[in-house]
């Protein structure tokens, strides 16, 4: 038995983090564990780094599912991406789904796309953004690059009213925003004064995929 996550669904969990307050990010580093049916699977680090209106921002992933102990799908995701203001102009993603390789490297000159580790640079489109859950911009877009399979995906992103999620230990109030049209809906959760402090979303099977906030 294999228990796949499904690279559509949990692919848009991988966007860099930060602060979502009235200004992206400047810089710092963001830690969350993931877990799958509330079981801790792994980690995804985040890092912003910013310097007038560029910033570099890394997202590393490594998730592990065991199943009676024996190991059932593995993760691994790297993404770097270069921002000016709010707009993406560089990114190089690799992936690896559960031995299943693939990269996307992508500039600002026209439409990405998902490419075999060895593909040339793909242009971008426009100025276009990422899922980019740190930069409260992504909330306005109607269009939102995935960086695993380096396709843009139609979105809707809704407020969706309060609620609470434990951050480090700690019952915590936040607002739910709704990002609707790829595979499976994922909600993304902000505390009080906007930073993002965690993500649900469904994957195959039904299963819950978690982030929480170190």
């Amino acid at each position: 038995m294999r228990a796949r996550l499904g690279a559509g669904a949990w692919a848009l969990a991988w966007a860099a983090a930060a602060s979502a307050s009235t200004h992206a990010a400047t810089s710092g580093e963001w830690r969350f564990r993931v877990l799958l049916d509330d079981a801790e699977i792994g980690e995804h680090r985040f890092s912003v780094a910013a310097s007038g209106d560029e910033r570099k921002v890394t997202s590393d992933a490594n998730f592990v599912v065991r199943l009676l102990g024996i190991v059932a799908y593995r993760y691994r995701h790297r993404a770097v991406e270069h921002w000016r203001g709010d707009c993406l102009v560089e990114l190089q993603a690799t992936t690896d789904d559960d031995g299943k390789a693939s990269r996307v490297h992508a500039e600002a000159r026209g439409e990405a796309r998902s490419a075999p580790l060895d593909a040339a640079v793909q242009p971008l489109a426009g100025c276009t953004m990422s899922f980019a859950y740190w930069n409260p911009s992504m909330r306005g877009q109607t269009k939102l690059l995935n960086a695993q399979t380096g396709r843009t995906e139609a979105v809707r992103v809704t407020a969706e009213g309060s609620g609470t999620i434990d951050v480090r230990g700690q019952p915590t109030t936040a607002t739910r925003w709704r990002i609707t049209g790829p595979e499976r809906p994922v909600d993304v959760w902000y505390s009080a004064r906007g930073d993002w402090i965690g993500l649900d979303s469904t994957v195959a099977g039904g299963r819950k995929l978690s982030y929480r906030l170190k």
